[in-house]
């Protein structure tokens, strides 16, 4: 009787601490602009083409790339793995392997322009003022209107 007394009172308790709360999150405009810069690098001479204005379209295309691939290193960073293997003390082999995932929406190309005569750089930039714009518009409560 006395384990069927404090089961009930347990049980009481608990159903006492259960209630549910919703609670709502409000994202806050941010105080100041930042704004990240990235510029992408491509060769122009070695890439596919049968001509030298197919070569310059896919170095344009290669470096917009690699600017997108530094933006996304700077907001999302990157994942380094390292692999050394040892044989009596001595190093037989090591290996070191870098990747990056990320999402960038939002970012600008600024200027797209060759270098040089073999290079061709493309510039991004990435206004979070932006991005916070991006995110509320796509993060709002939508509700059906008859």
């Amino acid at each position: 009787m006395k384990y069927i007394i404090s089961s009930i009172l347990l049980l009481c308790l608990l159903s006492a601490c259960s209630s549910t709360t919703h609670i709502k999150y409000r994202a806050e405009e941010p105080q100041e602009s930042t704004i990240i810069y990235a510029v992408g690098y491509a060769p122009i001479s070695s890439q596919r083409g049968s001509n030298k204005t197919e070569k310059m379209l896919n170095a344009m295309r290669a470096s917009k790339l690699d600017a997108y691939r530094e933006l996304t290193e700077q907001v999302h960073g990157f994942s380094v793995q390292g692999n050394s293997s040892f044989n009596q003390l001595v190093m037989q082999d090591s290996s070191l392997k870098a990747s990056v995932q990320g999402l960038i929406r939002g970012a600008k190309v600024t200027k797209s322009y060759p270098l040089s005569e073999d290079i061709y750089s493309t510039e991004l930039t990435l206004d979070f003022t932006a991005v916070y714009k991006l995110y509320t518009n796509s993060s709002l409560a939508r509700k059906v209107v008859n």
